[in-house]
Order: structure tokens, then C-alpha cells, then sequence
């Protein structure tokens, strides 16, 4: 699916799968907000979007894809460590307040994608189906 844009869908599919790992991630950062010590994380959709197509291009070099970065995860631009509003004493970057907001944005776009493509499906079946 890497690479392509499906040329009756476009970039939704690819979409839906970027939005559903960014609320994974940030469901993530909302599980662990009392967690000492947990860096909140979040996925930089623009990024993520050009390396599906294969237009972005990586800093970090690997010679085969299940190499891991220096923190002991798969290498992906895209993932990165969310800034603190306010510095917490227990070293937590989990502000409840943004997760929360940033999850929802992410469930809005990917709802406008899957309403996209319920369009799409809708109208391949009526011309299929003449009604």
C-alpha cells in the first residue's frame, strides 16, 4: 500500500491508518498520565503521510526495516516526543487537557475520511447497480 495513491480513493486509506496510529499513541499518553517519568509522544501526521507515499525522506538511515533506532524502537520520523506545557516534578510530559484535545482532533479527521470513502463506495454503487 506503501508508495501509491489509489487514484478512486487518494490518500484516505492511507489516512485512516496514520489517524488510527495516532490515536493509539495518544490513547497511549492519556493511559499513562500518572506514570512517572513517561514521555507523552505524537505522531507529526505531514511526515507520516509523505513516508506512506513515499515522498519524505528519512535522516536516520537503516539497512533493512526491522533495524531500531538508538531508543530501542523501529526508526520513523513521524514519532515524536511531545514538548511540556509546564515541567512536572516526576518527569511525566502527559498534559491530560492537550492529549485529549489532540485525540479528538485525530478521531474528527479520521470520521471526515471514513465519510469520504462511505461517499465514494455509495456512488461506485449506484453506477454499478444503475439506481
Amino acid at each position: 500500500m506503501a508508495g501509491t495513491v489509489d487514484p478512486l480513493f487518494g490518500i484516505h486509506a492511507h489516512a485512516l491508518q496514520i489517524q488510527q496510529r495516532r490515536m493509539t499513541l495518544l490513547a497511549g499518553n492519556i493511559a499513562n498520565a500518572d506514570t512517572p517519568g513517561f514521555q507523552a509522544r505524537d505522531l507529526d501526521f505531514k511526515t507520516a503521510l509523505e513516508q506512506a507515499l513515499g515522498n519524505g525522506s528519512s535522516t536516520l538511515n537503516t539497512d533493512r526495516p526491522g533495524h531500531l533506532d538508538g531508543a530501542g524502537t523501529q526508526a520513523d520520523p513521524a514519532l515524536m516526543y511531545r514538548v511540556p506545557l509546564q515541567p512536572s516534578v516526576d518527569g511525566n510530559t502527559v498534559d491530560v487537557q492537550t492529549e485529549q484535545a489532540a485525540f479528538m482532533d485525530s478521531a474528527l479527521r479520521y470520521q471526515a475520511s471514513l465519510s469520504f470513502l462511505d461517499g465514494k463506495l455509495k456512488s461506485l454503487l449506484t453506477a454499478i447497480t444503475g439506481e
